[in-house]
């Protein structure tokens, strides 16, 4: 499911209420502290919530007792950035190489 898509799963008007965290789309529809898919006027449903989660009073334990219903596609800059990370040891591995044949 894209970010667009989650949107519209905002717990509003009788719609579900779906979350993101960490690329898993969990269903609070039915949780008594999703309220028309808000969450204790803090966050409100149809978002990827990965970055507030970080700072919640509790762990992300609690998220993941609610029924998963799909995954999040990553972005395009998601991936660019996914392929950099794995660029970095390449890169590191290389400067030591030539620090150490040019010694």
């Amino acid at each position: 499911m894209k970010l667009t898509d989650l949107a519209h799963y905002d717990g509003r008007e009788g719609r579900k209420a779906y979350v993101a965290v960490a690329q898993v789309i969990y269903d609070v529809s039915d949780s008594s502290r999703w309220v028309d898919g808000n969450h204790l006027d803090t966050h409100q449903a149809g978002a990827d919530l990965t970055e507030e989660l970080k700072s919640a009073p509790h762990v992300r334990s609690l998220i993941e007792r609610f029924p998963v219903v799909g995954r999040l596609e990553e972005t395009p800059s998601q991936k660019k950035s996914i392929k950099a990370l794995w660029l970095m040891p390449l890169v590191v591995i290389i400067i030591l190489g030539a620090f150490f044949w040019l010694r």
